[in-house]
């Protein structure tokens, strides 16, 4: 290098002509003054790095505090976030040029973290090197939502009754499934205020706890998809929040029809025969046990006409065919009584069949179809669906 006409500012030597390359940019602030090197790297600072970082965690689910959320990382040590957060603290002097850095962790106990950091780089033509050291403190604390979770919170409640009756097994069983799985799918999207507080049971049904009201409206909605009913819901002042506004908790009364699929049921001012039910979504639908025909509610009795219960699909007790006396009627044994005696033949009655499923009650007694659907016959080779009352492919799974 050539020697210019310039001298620095600081101790008065004269400064070297640089090349284009190794010239301060002049758009810089400051580059119109021109230090010597040995003033220039007397107050030269390769790496700006931090006293120490801290890295707040969430001792309960794991959670690291970024920005100002809470995110779920899933990791099982927080070296990577550690490595992550120095990286973002880190600062390289901007003279210098082909930088590049490796770091070594250190763990030196549960909580602490020490980054061994190493750069090397080129300024003014000259190699530069600095190895720096960070600790890094992990910060175990609570999130928001663990926090909630621990304080019981919720804000809806989810109640599971039925119209006359007890939800049985399956119905809040289902319910519980599908509470879980909400809150999952929602979990899987990244909201972290999603979680169920408490499932209980009561006399007369279920109550189900969740943290939103949106959660609470999906589990309704999906009972009445699923099981046929009516929701309602009703919001309760309990609070306001920190800028003043409102808060109400959500309640949401999903009632369930008074006939679940597979009840007996003999109908009001109806002379008929009882109803096999096999649906209560929208209008009550079932098979008539006396004939095998179709039954389909009308639309002012919805799925709850006027009827009374007389058992259960299950509640069949199997007896013995004595004769078919013609397309009407068969005989059977009463299972009470073992006694002969003529009842009407419904269309999925296999007369060659040597027992049947019957069903004594008020009513009289009732050839009942199969409990199992693929056995049984309406009249041909393909296997009775007592559900649907039409036929059905024997390799479907049903």
């Amino acid at each position: 290098m050539s020697e210019s006409r310039a001298f620095c500012p600081r101790c008065g030597d004269p400064v070297p002509e640089r090349s284009a390359s190794d010239a301060t940019d002049p758009l810089r602030p400051g580059a119109e003054v021109e230090l010597c090197d040995a003033c220039y790297f007397e107050d030269f600072d390769f790496v700006d790095a931090p006293d120490r970082i801290d890295v707040r965690v969430c001792s309960q689910c794991g959670a690291v505090h970024q920005g100002n959320r809470w995110v779920d990382i899933g990791a099982q040590d927080y070296t990577d976030i550690a490595i992550e957060k120095v990286s973002e603290a880190l600062g390289v002097h901007v003279d210098v040029a082909d930088v590049a850095w490796q770091v070594e962790p250190e763990q030196v106990d549960e909580n602490t973290i020490r980054m061994h950091c190493f750069f090397t780089g080129v300024v003014r033509g000259t190699p530069v090197e600095e190895e720096v050291t960070v600790p890094v403190k992990i910060s175990r604390q609570t999130c928001q939502r663990c926090g909630r979770i621990a304080g019981d919170y919720y804000a809806s409640t989810v109640q599971i009754r039925a119209e006359d009756r007890t939800p049985t097994g399956e119905e809040t069983d289902r319910a519980e499934e599908i509470a879980h799985r909400v809150v999952a799918d929602m979990e899987a999207t990244g909201d972290r205020n999603a979680f169920v507080t408490e499932i209980g049971e009561v006399d007369d049904g279920l109550n189900i706890k969740v943290s939103t009201n949106k959660i609470g409206k999906k589990i309704a909605n999906k009972m009445i998809e699923e099981f046929g009913g009516t929701v309602n819901d009703a919001e309760t002042l309990v609070t306001e929040d920190e800028d003043g506004n409102e808060v109400y908790r959500v309640t949401f009364a999903v009632r369930l029809p008074p006939y679940t699929p597979g009840d007996i049921i003999d109908l009001a001012n109806d002379d008929e025969g009882p109803v096999l039910v096999r649906s209560a979504h929208g209008n009550l639908k079932g098979t008539r046990v006396t004939t095998g025909e179709r039954y389909e509610a009308s639309y002012e009795e919805g799925n709850s006409p006027d009827a009374r219960k007389l058992g259960e699909l299950e509640d069949g007790v199997e007896t013995t065919v004595v004769t078919v006396e013609d397309e009407n009627a068969v005989q059977v044994l009463d299972p009470e009584t073992y006694q002969a005696k003529t009842v009407s033949r419904p269309a999925y009655f296999d007369p060659e069949a040597e027992t049947v499923p019957v069903l004594k009650s008020r009513a009289g007694l009732h050839i009942l179809p199969d409990p199992d659907p693929n056995t049984g016959d309406d009249g041909d080779d393909e296997p009775y669906d007592p559900y649907s009352h039409t036929d059905i492919d024997p390799d479907t799974d049903v």
